[in-house]
């Protein structure tokens, strides 16, 4: 296995990443919240990647997979951050962020952050504002009262044994970021994947983020008995040909 690389942050903090060079435009994968950087989507982004001599860049979040500090000291605007690091010192020219769940978020705000470094978004059952909307909107009264006494709720997880470490940091850090309240000031083209079988992102909200992208180039395709990861093979299959799709039509333009 190939060791992945580091980038230092400040106060010595390290982002893991793998990357290669290739054409214009390089695609950056954002993960998943508790997820890293080598799940299914990741890896097979990469290998479209080096087959097609594209560049790409998969990460690690602060707390996540190989990267440095604690999952529970996390919050949206740290992840964010770390986003924008990559983009910022790891690539260079025009990226398509591809965003999976959380990733949707973190890849908004990185747009937001970087207009003119994005040539196209393509979101996997994308989840901004879902500390908010989907979580504490959604939690009961004894959830909401454990948070609020302890400041951290252990939420079981469909997808491992370990629970979900969800603090109260992380809800009030992310009410700095939602995005679904007002318009969406990216016009760059947008590619949402959605599985309507997703127990964890309602299909309706990707059709709230398109109501809200101030951009008209905007596509949503629903799979109707898709999951929440999307990663069976005709899934898989679905997510190179869209973003090989933006890529190419980003040159053409």
């Amino acid at each position: 296995m190939i060791e992945p690389r580091i980038l230092t942050r400040a106060a010595g903090a390290t982002i893991a990443y793998h990357a290669h060079t290739g054409k214009s435009p390089g695609i950056i994968f954002c993960g998943g919240f508790n997820s890293d950087m080598t799940g299914t989507k990741a890896i097979a982004l990469d290998t479209h990647c080096q087959e097609m001599g594209r560049a790409f860049v998969r990460f690690d979040y602060f707390g996540h997979g190989s990267s440095s500090g604690e999952f529970k000291d996390g919050t949206i605007g740290r992840w964010k951050d770390d986003a924008i690091a990559v983009l910022d010192e790891i690539t260079e020219g025009p990226q398509v962020i591809v965003g999976s769940s959380m990733g949707g978020w973190i890849m908004l705000l990185a747009a937001l952050a970087r207009p003119t470094r994005v040539a196209g978004l393509l979101g996997i059952a994308p989840a901004p504002d879902f500390t908010e909307d989907l979580m504490w909107e959604q939690f009961d009264g004894g959830v909401r009262e454990t948070l609020h006494r302890d400041g951290i709720y252990l939420e079981p997880s469909e997808y491992g044994d370990e629970p979900y470490v969800i603090t109260m940091q992380l809800i009030e850090e992310g009410r700095n970021h939602l995005l679904l309240r007002e318009p969406l000031r990216l016009t760059c083209p947008l590619r949402i994947l959605q599985g309507m079988a997703d127990p964890d992102v309602p299909w309706r909200h990707a059709l709230k983020i398109a109501e809200a992208y101030e951009g008209d180039d905007v596509d949503i395709t629903y799979i109707k008995k898709g999951d929440h990861r999307l990663s069976e093979p005709a899934d898989i299959a679905r997510l190179l040909h869209t973003v090989e799709e933006l890529a190419n039509n980003s040159v053409a333009d």
